[in-house]
């Protein structure tokens, strides 16, 4: 009867209870405070012994718009400032950039050359884990979004402000450098396009003016021939005419002489003074008709033979022999074709290119200072910190005090359940024998 209280206490110890619980982690309060103040020692130790690791940041913006207002009149190169900041994005996260920068600059980077590595090698450490880009959210395009925010981390003993200045410093003139390098390569671009259209009008020109001068000497050439056909074809005319009045001259002096007229006469004459028969019928005949060519007697007639058979030459007894000369002589040298050929700036008379020029000559005359050509706005600057980012001492020690008190407690409640069940094997080897 005795035993059954306290077969009905352990019965009951089963069940899990909580002040109990309490109770057993309170009785070993000495092993919680210890395990916290070891783990808050460690956890001191660790914040202040642990390498001091410190971050500098720069904001970059875009810049002002009048910034880059004389890049973008030049009708040349178009750069919006969005774009602009995305360039110099572009180029302080290219990785061949960075690795310029690094060995340009190798008296900023000893902390992060390491004995046995190549330049490379150490650049690529440094690289993955100092400097990190943040782009803001593509999902937000509002101008308020539109920034760079490079950040850097590193150890005690470096310069890190300088170098992170002098890396976007670095990155923009890097960028600078390449606007000026396209704006040259496109200007040249446009300059040689320009010529070529140019050259393409002076060729044009050319064929044109070969042409021409090729048409006018060829009608010159016609009109020449012809002309010496129509003198040719004219001078065999007058000869055959010369030809024809001598024979009508041969008759003339032959009938003069067998009528014995020796002087000019006329058929009224003739009629006083011969016959009386043969002047009537001479009347009759002749009324109607011209005085024929014998009645200017064998001397006139005999006199004008004799100078036709004299003559040479017949041209000037027409006048379009004369007229003939004269255009043949004119044909000799083509004024306009003359003039063609003795242009000296023949440029000046080409067709449509005066825009082509001016556009030239705009180009040529495009003095944009790209030195101060100013890209992006530096809207922070970094500056040395006041303290590192790791280790964080405040919430280390935190971190460590409820680390240590939760490890305590553990522990405690792993002993109190230990203990609970040696008392339970204790209280069934007692109960055995009695039963």
């Amino acid at each position: 009867m005795n035993n059954t209280p306290q077969r009905h206490q352990y019965l009951v110890s089963d069940e899990i209870d909580l002040l109990e619980l309490f109770h057993g982690i309170w009785k070993q309060k000495k092993l919680v405070i210890g395990c916290t103040i070891l783990a808050c020692v460690l956890g001191v130790g660790y914040a202040f012994l642990a390498p001091r690791v410190y971050q500098v940041s720069s904001v970059l913006r875009p810049a002002a718009i009048n910034e880059l207002d004389a890049l973008n009149r030049s009708e040349v190169y178009k750069l919006p400032p969005a774009e602009a900041l995305a360039k110099v994005g572009a180029q302080l996260d290219s990785y061949e950039v960075r690795l310029g920068f690094f060995r340009a600059n190798p008296a900023l980077f000893e902390a992060f050359q390491r004995p046995g590595q190549s330049l490379e090698q150490s650049f690529e450490a440094f690289n993955q884990n100092s400097i990190n880009l943040v782009t803001p959210d593509p999902k937000r395009p509002d101008a308020a979004s539109s920034y760079l925010r490079l950040e850097m981390q590193y150890p005690k003993g470096v310069d890190g402000a300088a170098i992170l200045n002098g890396f976007v410093d670095y990155a923009i003139a890097q960028e600078r450098n390449q606007v000026a390098s396209d704006l040259k390569v496109i200007v040249n671009n446009r300059l040689n396009e320009l010529k070529g259209k140019i050259d393409a009008a002076r060729t044009n020109y050319e064929a044109d003016k070969a042409s021409k001068t090729a048409m006018l000497l060829e009608a010159d050439e016609v009109k020449r021939a012809s002309l010496q056909d129509e003198l040719t074809a004219l001078r065999l005319q007058m000869k055959m005419e010369r030809t024809n009045r001598l024979a009508e001259l041969a008759e003339a002096i032959s009938i003069a002489k067998s009528i014995g007229i020796k002087n000019p006469t006329t058929p009224s004459a003739l009629d006083r003074n011969g016959p009386r028969g043969s002047n009537q019928l001479t009347s009759i005949v002749l009324t109607n008709q011209p005085i024929p060519l014998y009645f200017m007697g064998t001397e006139v007639l005999e006199a004008e033979r004799a100078a036709l058979q004299q003559r040479t030459n017949d041209d000037f007894t027409n006048s379009r022999v004369a007229e003939i000369g004269k255009e043949l002589r004119m044909l000799d040298v083509n004024r306009e074709v003359e003039i063609l050929n003795g242009r000296k700036n023949e440029d000046m008379f080409l067709q449509d290119v005066e825009p082509l020029r001016a556009e030239e000559a705009r180009l040529r005359g495009l003095n944009i200072d790209m030195s101060m050509l100013k890209l992006v706005t530096v809207d922070r600057q970094a500056l040395e910190p006041l303290s590192p980012i790791k280790p964080r001492v405040g919430a280390i020690i935190a971190i460590s005090f409820v680390g240590g008190l939760v490890l305590g407690i553990f522990l405690a409640l792993i002993r109190h359940f230990v203990q609970a069940r040696r008392n339970r094997a204790v209280f069934d080897d007692r109960r055995s024998p009695h039963q």
